[in-house]
């Protein structure tokens, strides 16, 4: 059986600059997974090189054993807030239903099936009541619901968010990491890139951490110890009996 995610000796750089280095890891279905390191370590570079939106150097990535053009469908993506136009004139409907566009081929519109499946999505993450709303009128926490929702409505296998937590409110924090497991339990794949170590235990079920190389990977019991972490961030952890990780 393939695995869900398989990556092999990828390498990216930036203007002949190495941003992430010979990285290979692999995680089957059903995993809530989480991407770790410092500030400038790549994460959200491997995130997009995962997902075709940027090249790369070398390196093979398979989805189910297949190359991403014949998985693209089957995908969700949520970018870091700070890089959506929040001034574009969208509502919040409208955002969600851009969701069922991959599985409805072109020059076919939304139609009440897709409606509904928008307004469903919206309806789980708690914004169904703002669906006439402008994007840009929302808070980051609403906005982050909203762009979930989008990747809800996609119906996708896999999920791929960038900070997902940043900038948000504890409520809309425990709305996504709620459904997030929720995806999980349904049989999903979701990574997620992540800064807070404090809730990397209660999160995630298998961990990447990442310094542009790979630093290990795998089972956040045997990943998230001190001797990883302070390779990846090259700095002691004294704080880690307070975090309840294992020595």
């Amino acid at each position: 059986m393939s695995k869900a995610v398989e990556v092999k000796q990828l390498s990216v750089s930036y203007d002949g600059k190495k941003i992430v280095k010979n990285v290979s890891f692999s995680f089957n279905n059903g995993k809530l997974i989480g991407i770790i390191g410092p500030n400038g370590a790549g994460k959200s570079t491997l995130l997009k090189a995962l997902l075709e939106l940027i090249p790369k150097d070398c390196g093979t990535i398979t989805f189910h054993g297949q190359r991403f053009k014949s998985m693209q469908k089957h995908i969700a993506y949520v970018p870091q807030r700070n890089n959506i136009d929040w001034d574009f004139p969208i509502s919040v409907q409208h955002t969600v239903l851009l969701g069922t566009f991959p599985h409805l081929g072109l020059f076919r519109r939304p139609k009440k099936a897709e409606k509904e499946l928008a307004y469903q999505c919206l309806k789980q993450v708690g914004m169904e009541n703002y669906r006439q709303s402008q994007i840009g009128e929302l808070s980051g926490g609403q906005q982050q619901r909203v762009f979930l929702a989008r990747a809800l409505a996609q119906q996708a296998d896999l999920f791929f968010l960038d900070e997902p937590f940043v900038g948000i409110d504890a409520s809309s924090e425990r709305v996504i990491i709620r459904i997030l497991k929720q995806l999980r339990k349904e049989g999903k794949t979701v990574f997620v890139v992540h800064h807070d170590l404090s809730k990397v235990e209660d999160y995630f079920d298998e961990l990447i951490l990442l310094n542009k190389t790979l630093i290990q990977s795998g089972p956040v019991e045997t990943v998230f110890q001190p001797k990883y972490l302070t390779k990846t961030y090259d700095q002691q952890f004294p704080f880690f009996q307070q975090l309840g990780a294992g020595t």
